[in-house]
């Protein structure tokens, strides 16, 4: 008897292992070749599920939304709203080794984006949702999504490029959420 092959589950190893060499190395070491040797598969294998690089990017991208909702959805249905925004905040800044590496992957899916038509159209697409669903939750909404997503990728990246501690990141957005949902900023910055 033919032994049966897991499509769904070959195609998430080989997007796991694009989601680790594009971590290490960047967008420009996600050859087949390399992502090949990082499953442990042949490079026809990855060929055979991925024909290109845009569908590698792709599926490692998917990836790292799928872990950011598997996380989120731990959350009690019943979560307030500004509790759900911290939490899925937090979901994005690299914090630990995994959110730092998923970051590090989403920031070179974005430099791909800015030189790639299509990539930049599902981004869009992807931003789109988002600032909708931080609208219908903030007071303000759409412009005060707007600032939250654009403070959450800057410190995002001063996290990820060494420039900012995550203590000092929590406590810039922990700040900025306060005020978003009418509460005074005052001294909530790190040791205060």
């Amino acid at each position: 008897m033919p032994k049966r092959v897991d499509h769904a589950e070959r195609r998430a190893v080989i997007a796991d292992a694009v989601l680790a060499v594009v971590a290490r190395g960047g967008i420009e070491q996600a050859s087949v070749r390399h992502v090949a040797a990082e499953a442990g598969v042949s490079a026809g294998m990855v060929q055979h599920y991925f024909r290109t690089k845009d569908e590698l990017m792709r599926a490692a991208m998917e990836r790292v939304g799928a872990a950011v909702e598997r996380r989120l959805s731990l959350l009690p249905a019943d979560t307030p709203p500004r509790e759900l925004l911290r939490a899925l905040f937090r979901q994005l800044l690299p914090l630990d080794d995994e959110r730092a590496r998923e970051g590090r992957v989403a920031l070179a899916f974005l430099a791909y984006a800015a030189v790639d038509p299509a990539a930049a159209a599902e981004l869009r697409d992807d931003g789109r949702r988002m600032r909708a669903y931080v609208a219908a939750q903030v007071p303000g909404g759409e412009v005060t999504a707007v600032a939250l997503l654009g403070l959450i990728d800057g410190l995002g990246m001063q996290v990820l490029t060494g420039d900012l501690d995550a203590a000092t990141a929590i406590a810039a957005f922990d700040a900025q959420l306060a005020v978003a949902f009418g509460a005074e900023l005052q001294g909530t910055g790190p040791g205060k």
